[in-house]
């Protein structure tokens, strides 16, 4: 069976429950490729980009440690990335 790209699946689950301690929301990661975006080029977030379900999204990463900042200039751990990059790999990369 293929998957569509930013499809929220099983072993996405099971890889956010893994490297999170939770399981992801699809708006969770559909997220995690404007933020790999953001830390690739202008390390700011666009609030015009952003809606109020993601601010909450944003602000639970911020409780745990994850980001800092926002629009004036944002800050990830490497944790964080390694991360995002596993989980968007699995998302919208190995697709198969």
């Amino acid at each position: 069976m293929s998957q569509n790209r930013g499809e929220l699946t099983d072993r996405i689950k099971k890889k956010s429950e893994e490297l999170f301690g939770s399981e992801i929301t699809t708006k969770e990661l559909r997220l995690l490729p404007y933020l790999m975006y953001v830390m690739m080029n202008e390390q700011r977030l666009d609030p015009n980009k952003i809606n109020e379900e993601e601010r909450k999204i944003l602000r639970k990463w911020k409780d745990a440690g994850y980001i800092e900042g926002g629009a004036s200039g944002m800050l990830i751990t490497e944790e964080f990335w390694k991360i995002m990059t596993e989980i968007i790999f699995l998302g919208y990369v190995d697709i198969d």
